[in-house]
């Protein structure tokens, strides 16, 4: 079937990204024999005349739209970012009447109420290299819906489980002359790359569960060294590994940094890190491989606070890591989010403390937790009367601890005005 693929984020929050998820899907569109037409709008602010050139190129029988972003994240003025998705959604209604379908890391997170909002007529939650071929088969068949894993119809809810691809290495990775080559130039552009799906970590906060799933599933090395190989002739150098925790399982990620150093490949790349669990071994051979900066998601310096955000690691767990990594030149970026459950204005002075401490390269503060639906925050939230029983926390939503809604923002920002390498 002809297919019309739509990024519909248009935000660079933090850095701009590629769509490597969409990218992934029209990959094993295609080798389902396919017709696809991709369209990317990051960063696009005119984005109607792209796409009504699409649509009418492409005559698509079915448009597929990515949601990725939800919300900025930010508690103190939230932008809440699905009105352009709806927009795109509208636009498409004017000019087709075939079927659209949504998908991503954000829809997944919200299947019914971002289906509700944006009036499109479909949704894939979880990974759409397996369902998105599956449902067009069974539409170009003409054949009913009811098994396809993961699928929402709007009005009518979930119409089969979602299923995770036990096998990555099962389905394509996207070559990179699938998107702009103008990316590869971009200083502050890194290609994502994900070598895994799936955390079995419980952070009482995060999303990945919703998204990918509590086990982890990996790519072969193989398969990662080969697609960085394609990546790196085609002309790009700066690479992020988006895996949730690169580190995890530490064997994995070990014989994978020694292949890509034997690759000899050339790049520059960055990771997530859990703080915990890491070995002086596996930082050596990230160096190796051309490391050259590791985000440390430490999140507090304080231990009651780490312990009711169910992390699994100790501040000097964090201290030793950060020091690895420094003594390998390997720049670190902290994340700090306060005001989380448990949380004190003297557990916060203790966290800021630590994290000067540890003199990183850069540190990123958050005040306030997004409370995502499913998680123990969101029980939590709930119990002290923060949020109704049955909200849908669609529309941003923030757990601040009681007594700190007043000053917390006002200790940050007089910390962040000293430190020029600190943001919030």
């Amino acid at each position: 079937m002809r297919t019309l693929l739509i990024s519909a984020n248009t935000e660079t929050i933090n850095m701009p990204t590629l769509p490597m998820g969409l990218g992934c899907v029209a990959a094993a569109l295609e080798a389902a024999g396919h017709a696809v037409r991709f369209l990317d709008l990051m960063g696009v602010a005119d984005w109607r005349p792209l796409l009504a050139a699409a649509v009418a190129e492409a005559a698509p029988e079915v448009i597929g739209i990515s949601i990725r972003n939800i919300d900025d994240q930010s508690s103190s003025r939230p932008r809440f970012l699905l009105e352009n998705a709806r927009a795109v959604v509208a636009d498409c209604r004017e000019r087709t009447s075939v079927p659209v379908v949504l998908g991503g890391a954000g829809y997944s997170i919200f299947p019914e109420s971002v289906l509700d909002y944006t009036g499109a007529d479909m949704g894939i939650q979880g990974e759409g290299e397996a369902a998105f071929p599956a449902l067009l088969a069974r539409l170009e068949a003409n054949r009913p819906l009811g098994d396809v894993p993961g699928l929402y119809r709007r009005g009518s809810g979930p119409q089969a489980p979602r299923t995770f691809i036990p096998a990555l290495d099962a389905w394509p990775l996207p070559a990179p002359g699938r998107f702009h080559a103008r990316v590869a130039d971009d200083p502050a552009c890194y290609v994502p790359i994900q070598t895994r799906r799936g955390c079995p970590l419980k952070c009482s906060y995060c999303s990945t569960p919703a998204i990918e799933g509590p086990r982890i599933r990996k790519r072969s090395p193989d398969m990662v060294v080969a697609s960085l190989a394609r990546w790196r002739a085609a002309g790009f150098r700066r690479v992020y590994f988006v895996d949730n925790v690169f580190n995890l399982p530490a064997g994995y990620a070990l014989e994978l940094c020694r292949r890509m150093a034997a690759a000899r490949l050339d790049l520059s790349w960055r990771c997530i890190l859990y703080p915990g669990r890491v070995g002086a071994d596996l930082v050596q051979a990230m160096a190796r491989a051309g490391c050259r900066e590791a985000a440390l998601g430490f999140e507090s310096g304080s231990r009651p606070v780490l312990e009711a955000m169910h992390k699994r690691f100790r501040p000097e767990d964090v201290a030793r890591t950060s020091g690895l990594l420094a003594d390998n030149g390997i720049g670190r970026m902290g994340f700090l989010l306060l005001g989380g459950p448990g949380e004190t204005r003297e557990t916060v002075e203790e966290s800021l403390a630590f994290a000067d401490g540890l003199k990183l390269e850069a540190v990123k503060l958050t005040v306030g937790l997004r409370i995502y639906p499913g998680t123990a925050l969101a029980r939590h939230a709930r119990r002290e009367g923060v949020i109704a029983a049955h909200s849908d926390l669609l529309h941003p939503r923030f757990y601040i601890a009681h007594g700190l809604e007043d000053g917390l923002r006002e200790t940050v920002r007089a910390w962040v005005a000293e430190r020029p390498h600190w943001r919030l």
